[in-house]
């Protein structure tokens, strides 16, 4: 029964992640939004939405560890594995903005949460400082974003006004708007319902053959919720919008742990504890992780297939070693 509970979860999960991204992503395009811009906002904030759903559910239940197992996993995932097989398919390039500020964001969220966690626990204030954290990233992708949105705005205005080939304006047909918000609620519901279902599954499952709320979190709900960032990336990366890809990976490898994890700690009934064990292997290996994207980032300013085959076989490595050991 654990295990028909947690499959439904997973499946409501993807689903309405999914749904919201569709969704989200509609919208913001309507608005103009630059293509990396929306994956680093809209997207990223969709698909870490089972992340925070199953955050705030643990921590409501008392189950810290999973949560904080589930963030560090995730980020794994993330930066090792599907950014790894983003790149496998095709080559990764990378832009200036995108190497002086996205990719020194991400490893800086990796360097606070690292520094906060190293005493055993993460309590209110640590939760505060993660969240801050989360806003000002917003803020500077907004901010750094802004004239090429207004440009880009401008252009299909013009374009609009003098469409090539014809010889009158263009006129759209009127986008459902109220429709789009509905069907973006109701994904949002999926991710709720999917998220309890799914920690009743792992939390049974754990019991069941002895595994430690952090093994589970770092293992099969991490890889699970990191499902919606999988079909994000792969179908982005297949039809060529790699800004979108690759602005989903940074956008939620921040947002997980400043955005997820800081109001999961504020919203937890006490002090969330971090095992030891996580510290000393886990957390520090998504620290490493994080760090090794800047040479690899910067080498040629691009990720090539070699670099992402590394990246996969170091998440198959460390996955490996994780059942090995642990289980």
């Amino acid at each position: 029964m654990a295990v028909v509970t947690l499959a439904a979860g997973l499946a409501l999960l993807v689903f309405g992640a999914e749904l919201v991204v569709r969704q989200g992503s509609a919208l913001a395009t309507r608005l103009k939004v630059s293509p990396i811009v929306v994956g680093m906002t809209v997207v990223a904030l969709g698909t870490s939405l089972p992340e925070l759903a199953i955050g705030l559910n643990a921590a409501s239940q008392g189950r810290g560890e999973l949560a904080v197992g589930n963030i560090v996993g995730t980020n794994l995932v993330n930066i090792l594995l599907i950014l790894g097989l983003a790149a496998l398919l095709r080559p990764i390039e990378f832009d200036d903005r995108t190497l002086r500020v996205d990719l020194p964001m991400m490893v800086g969220a990796a360097v606070l949460m690292a520094l906060l966690a190293f005493d055993g626990d993460l309590g209110t204030s640590d939760g505060l400082l993660l969240t801050g954290y989360g806003v000002l990233y917003l803020a500077v992708v907004l901010g750094l974003s802004a004239r090429e949105s207004r440009r880009a705005r401008a252009e299909t205005a013009s374009l609009q006004a003098n469409p090539r080939g014809t010889g009158s304006p263009l006129h759209p047909r009127r986008p459902r708007v109220g429709v789009e918000i509905l069907l973006l609620l109701f994904g949002l519901g999926l991710v709720l319902v999917g998220s309890e279902f799914l920690v009743d599954g792992a939390v049974e499952i754990a019991s069941s053959i002895g595994a430690s709320d952090a093994f589970i979190g770092l293992t099969v709900v991490a890889i699970g919720t990191s499902a919606p960032e999988l079909a994000t990336a792969i179908v982005a990366t297949v039809r060529g919008d790699r800004s979108l890809a690759l602005g989903n990976l940074i956008g939620s490898s921040v947002f997980n742990i400043a955005l997820i994890l800081g109001p999961t700690v504020i919203a937890a009934p006490g002090a969330v504890p971090v095992p030891d064990e996580l510290i000393a292997v886990d957390l520090l290996l998504m620290l490493a992780a994080a760090g090794i994207c800047i040479p690899a980032f910067w080498s040629h300013r691009r990720l090539g297939r070699v670099e992402g085959g590394l990246f996969v076989a170091a998440y198959i490595a460390y996955l490996s070693w994780l059942l090995a050991t642990r289980l």
